[in-house]
């Protein structure tokens, strides 16, 4: 993982095959770097571990998909073409094992992400289209300081980017 995490910035691919037991550096901590420096990556678990522990610590760290190392190999090339076309591969035993975790883990009615009517209302801004410059007009501010306050709100989200965030308000119906 440190090697790659050496050369992957002079030319990034759009999605990496990433391994949880590695010498060094662990897949799911490297997953977590590259999705921080690399948000748009595709990173996809393929290992041998089928535990619970390390299928959510995966997923929570950025994962787009969790294969199992037993996955033929014509079967991980359709998983990882579903994976660019927008989907999120599973082995067949690590989605069984996910789905039985989220029936455990349930998340509260709603979340708020302790975001301020103000917050809100710049979202609510952006989510129409605004530019930094218009959202900031709207708002009395500089767009420099739109721009750092979406970075703030990008960390109460844990998000990287305006359409992960809007995509996250909207789902939770933070906004309309």
């Amino acid at each position: 993982m440190e090697e790659a995490l050496e050369k992957i910035p002079f030319d990034p691919p759009d999605l990496a095959l990433v391994d949880i037991g590695l010498p060094g550096m662990s897949g799911i901590e490297g997953i977590k770097i590259l999705k921080e420096k690399f948000p748009p990556m595709l990173l996809l678990m393929n290992t041998i571990f089928d535990d619970d522990e390390r299928i959510f610590d995966a997923l929570c760290a950025g994962a787009s998909g969790y294969l199992l190392k037993k996955t033929p190999p014509a079967e991980l090339l359709e998983r990882v073409n579903e994976a660019i076309l927008g989907g999120a591969p599973m082995s067949p035993e690590v989605a069984r094992r996910t789905l039985s975790l989220f029936r455990e883990i349930r998340p509260p009615e709603r979340v708020d992400y302790d975001l301020t009517p103000h917050d809100l209302r710049l979202l609510t801004l952006v989510a129409e289209g605004h530019s930094y410059k218009t959202a900031g007009i709207s708002l009395g501010v500089s767009p420099k300081t739109v721009s750092f306050h979406l970075q703030k709100i990008y960390e109460k989200l844990k998000v990287h980017s305006k359409s992960e965030a809007v995509s996250k308000v909207l789902r939770h119906r933070l906004i309309r």
